[in-house]
């Protein structure tokens, strides 16, 4: 296998999640730039609602930069062997800049149906989804940049810049045949 990176942008609950399990299936090694968030969430000592994650990441991205986040996963890849990398909790632009800078590196918008987000959001019941729908929405519209500083969460931007998209609003299978689709006309184009 050729060494790629996959970085993965989309609202919550749009997939990201299966398509990660796919690519792990494939040899792709994971990271997340929410690891980030969740470690400097841990210092509290207390459970953190989505809220509190969202503030925590924009609070590290107007100390050290709106693509620190991105900066940090990059610079973690580039000290480790050569491998095929997927990064989830692409949020903003700027940490698509940082990583754009691996070799090989391609960003994958994962787009659902905000109907169907919500549905998957309440039946998965994850302690920092658990809300009532107009919560939810909140939620989704400042994940998408809705009120978000530069330096805050712009998913919808990310999905702008992307180099490839995956609709997922049919079944798992169909996502996987997505995949796997997305993946031959990535290689394609890297030749």
């Amino acid at each position: 296998m050729k060494v790629t990176h996959i970085g993965l942008t989309g609202m919550m609950a749009s997939g990201k999640g299966e398509i990660i399990k796919v690519l792990e299936e494939l040899g792709y090694r994971y990271t997340s730039l929410s690891d980030y968030v969740r470690e400097k969430a841990a210092s509290t000592e207390r459970t953190v609602t989505r809220n509190e994650m969202q503030d925590i990441g924009n609070m590290l991205r107007s100390k050290g930069g709106p693509g620190i986040l991105g900066k940090m996963a990059r610079e973690k890849i580039e000290s480790l062997p050569p491998e095929s990398w997927v990064i989830d909790g692409i949020r903003n632009p700027h940490e698509v800049t940082e990583l754009r800078k691996l070799e090989s590196f391609k960003l994958l918008a994962v787009i659902s149906g905000r109907d169907l987000i919500l549905k998957r959001l309440m039946q998965r019941m994850r302690d920092t989804d658990i809300a009532d729908p107009k919560q939810l929405n909140e939620r989704l519209d400042r994940e998408m940049g809705k009120n978000e500083p530069e330096g805050g969460q712009q998913v919808g931007k990310c999905i702008e810049i992307s180099d490839h998209f995956i609709d997922n609003n049919g079944s798992l299978d169909d996502l996987r045949e997505k995949i796997f689709e997305t993946l031959r006309i990535m290689e394609e184009k890297n030749g």
